[in-house]
């Protein structure tokens, strides 16, 4: 098996979880180690696993080393999760987006290809996001059949993967499965993303910035729960379907700005009276930011017997724990590289 992007939030994750599962896997990680990928995700595996695990530091868009590893470790099974990821930075840089998760995608696409040719024991799934169907009203979930709209240049760049994806299947024959997923929640998420922004903030006493009113609605995924969700894709899921997968957890952001305070309030005290809720502050919304998404996973329940195991005040309760107790990591993966600033201003 080899994972791109493995040594980012979900892909260290899934790393972990698919190396522990399966005794008899082989995974080589293939990642360019950008700002957001850290081999300090991955600290222990090589140790744990030894001889079954392989770090490659790659860039996807390197045509000749992919079709390299395609070869020499006898690639059978791709997770693609190698993406640039953060709408903020999209807005402020786009075309990196494009490079890679476009053209990355299409590369990796052909290095496959290139490798299987017309073999049927193998497998190419495309991780992809709810993004990509833009923005809900306040009824209604996201189906596989929800038609694409998306609205940032990320949420673009993960929709045109995505039809590349499906056209090498129909054109091709590649066997390739897509899922697309609410928002991920977990450990050794980078902390420019909300949740862990939050409880960095909330625990130094720092300001806590919410978009417009904090009224934008997001469904929230555990990270592990969508390991598991990949796992049965590309074991039993049918070639160029797609699953959506998600949380069945909609909260408002300031819903979870607030229960993430009230979390850091309880487990790690103020020496000072006062909640950490009194550290909000709302500032200007980002361009283009869709009001809600809600995802209808009955596909991936019924055809492959999937559900989320973490409710969210469970699953928010660990994260922040881990948070709180995992500072010397939070301070090592943002050293020169990010200190909470606001990003896609588009200025």
């Amino acid at each position: 098996m080899m994972v791109t992007g493995g040594a980012g939030f979900i892909g260290s994750n899934y790393v972990r979880w698919a190396l522990a599962a399966d005794p008899e896997l082989k995974l080589v990680n293939v990642d360019a180690l950008t700002y957001a990928g850290h081999l300090a995700n991955l600290d222990g595996v090589a140790d744990d696993y030894g001889p079954r695990y392989t770090f490659i530091h790659a860039n996807i868009c390197d045509t000749d080393t992919m079709r390299r590893i395609f070869t020499e470790h006898e690639v059978d099974t791709v997770v693609h999760l190698a993406a640039e990821s953060h709408v903020d930075r999209s807005i402020d840089g786009p075309i990196d987006f494009i490079d890679t998760n476009v053209r990355g995608t299409a590369i990796l696409l052909e290095a496959a290809r290139s490798a299987w040719r017309d073999r049927s024991d193998v497998r190419f799934h495309h991780v992809s996001t709810d993004e990509v169907f833009g923005s809900l009203g306040a009824e209604g979930l996201f189906s596989e059949a929800t038609p694409y709209d998306p609205s940032s240049p990320y949420s673009a760049s993960k929709a045109a993967a995505d039809h590349l994806a499906r056209a090498w299947h129909r054109t091709y024959g590649l066997p390739v499965t897509l899922s697309n997923c609410s928002n991920n929640y977990g450990p050794y998420q980078y902390p420019e993303k909300l949740i862990p922004l939050i409880i960095a903030n909330a625990a130094a006493g720092k300001p806590l910035p919410v978009y417009g009113e904090g009224a934008n609605i997001r469904d929230w995924l555990h990270v592990e729960d969508h390991c598991r969700a990949l796992d049965l894709i590309i074991r039993s899921g049918a070639p160029g379907r797609t699953y959506n997968m998600g949380g069945h957890n909609e909260r408002t952001n300031l819903e979870v700005v607030h229960a993430i305070c009230d979390l850091v309030d309880e487990l790690r005290p103020r020496p000072e009276a006062g909640s950490r809720r009194d550290l909000i502050e709302f500032v200007t919304d980002r361009p283009g930011h869709d009001l809600r998404y809600a995802i209808d996973a009955d596909r991936i329940i019924t055809e492959l017997e999937w559900a989320p195991r973490f409710d969210f005040a469970s699953g928010l309760r660990a994260t922040v724990q881990w948070y709180l107790d995992h500072q010397d990591w939070c301070d090592e993966v943002t050293t020169d590289s990010y200190d909470g600033e606001r990003l896609g201003l588009n200025t």
